[in-house]
């Protein structure tokens, strides 16, 4: 008699190396059919580029997979329902999938979980992807950091990471194939208009390409990443973001591979655990696209100007490195780390608008939008989340321009109206034809600011 298959449910966690439940899956020797789910019930729904790298980024996994003759099988809807019918439809034996730590996916294991105890079908939940688990690292006094240096330091004094699980050798493939959907009919990819060009020429979604960027970036980029990451015009940073959030390739892949480089790891690990922090914060505090984790900022006097929040969301503010941040992210679907903050800033500091249509506008335009980075670090730049940046701390759009891309050629990459400027002139052009003058002085959009934060302090 042929034996139960197993069904292996991916979710953010798009690849067959370091797959703890694909390799349990593999142990067993049952046949084996992978499934995703998209499921928008239980989980924030995708912006418009997420869901153009989640459509590469499942046909790359489908071709993996088909090379061990298993098959991918994709369902739309409530997640419960999918895998209780696909029980049925299977007759499998057990279910395997990997953790993953937001609340809303931990009370949906939990209802899965016990629904499979009550049908007597086997379950096991594989390490999820972080290199801690949020409840493994607490403070002296027991509780959760919420300062990120001490946070850093409590990861370097836990044991290692555990060593990443090579892809599996062998699949068994399934005797029979549920029904799949097509992924062309789930409408992630644009079509009229099709906006995504330069996504396409930018980004290569999938585990090999992850694989090949990292190691490009070790190659050629780790060794001077921490001189190199604050300027726009340099490739200096890895762009391993969008591969990780869809987890095409894992953290652990990326700590181990970073850690047995010989020169320059100390301040790209960092930046990794910042992204674990983000992480973890969000772990407990589910809400925080929406609500400011300091509490008295809840009450910030902000602005109502949709003229000035649609000139931010075009490059058209007249600040020339806001803009061409801007119009990067339009393109491309990312954006330079260091012109993020300036954006981000420009917006909550110099516009006084809510941080909140800010971060709804980067997950809507970021390939890379994941529901934890993203609004931490809206919350760090707008001065009311956790570890934040104080909101006195106002970026001089000029300043930062002439410090981190002085010769220019970031800027003129993306703003070509000033292609002919001299780069002196580049962070405050003046009258040139066809682009706009500030939208507001600098000076007085840093004292409605600050003004405005003297309000909620009083």
């Amino acid at each position: 008699m042929a034996a139960a298959p197993v069904l292996v449910w991916f979710r953010d966690d798009l690849r067959l190396a370091d797959h703890p439940a694909l390799a349990a899956a593999a142990r067993s020797r049952r046949p084996v059919i992978a499934v995703y789910i998209l499921d928008e019930s239980t989980e924030r729904p995708l912006g418009g580029a997420a869901r153009w790298w989640l459509a590469g980024s499942l046909e790359a996994l489908a071709s993996g997979l088909r090379r061990h003759r298993v098959p991918l099988v994709l369902r739309r809807g409530r997640a419960d329902r999918i895998v209780r019918a696909l029980l049925k439809e299977t007759g499998a034996g057990a279910i395997y999938w990997n953790r993953r730590y937001r609340l809303a996916a931990a009370g949906l294991d939990d209802r899965i979980a016990a629904m499979l105890r009550r049908q007597h079908v086997e379950a096991e939940i594989g390490a999820g992807d972080l290199l801690f688990a949020p409840e493994s690292l607490r403070s002296g006094s027991g509780e959760p950091y919420r300062v990120f240096t001490p946070f850093w330091r409590a990861c370097q004094r836990m044991p290692p990471p555990a060593m990443p699980l090579p892809a599996p050798r062998r699949l068994t493939a399934p005797g029979a194939v549920p029904r799949s959907e097509r992924l062309e009919d789930w409408g992630l990819r644009p079509t009229e208009p099709d906006w995504a060009g330069g996504l396409r020429k930018a980004w290569t979604p999938g585990e090999r390409a992850a694989r090949k960027r990292l190691t490009a970036f070790l190659d050629s980029g780790l060794a001077d990443y921490h001189r190199r990451r604050d300027l726009p015009s340099d490739a200096g940073t890895s762009r391993l973001s969008p591969h990780l959030r869809w987890g095409e390739i894992s953290p652990r892949q990326v700590w181990h591979a970073a850690r047995g480089a010989k020169h320059g790891a100390s301040a790209f690990l960092r930046e990794l655990l910042w992204r674990e922090f983000a992480a973890h914060v969000l772990w407990r505090e589910p809400d925080i696209a929406e609500r400011p984790l300091r509490p008295d900022y809840a009450r910030m006097p902000w602005r109502r100007d949709a003229a000035g929040l649609r000139a931010w969301q075009q490059g058209r503010t007249g600040y020339p490195l806001v803009d061409a941040g801007m119009r990067e992210l339009w393109a491309t679907g990312f954006m330079h780390n260091r012109v993020r903050m300036v954006a981000a800033s420009f917006l909550a500091k110099h516009l006084l608008l809510p941080w909140q249509a800010g971060e709804a506008w980067f997950w809507d335009t970021l390939v890379d939008a994941d529901p934890a980075s993203n609004p931490m670090n809206w919350q760090w730049v707008a001065g009311c989340g956790v570890d934040a940046a104080p909101y006195f701390r106002i970026f001089n759009p000029a300043l930062q321009a002439r410090q981190f891309d002085p010769g220019g050629d970031y800027v003129r990459r993306w703003v070509p109206e000033l292609r002919a400027l001299p780069g002196r002139a580049l962070p405050a052009p003046g009258e040139v034809p066809d682009y706009p003058p500030p939208i507001v002085e600098h000076r007085a959009g840093r004292r409605r600011a600050l003004a405005a934060w003297a309000r909620i302090k009083r």
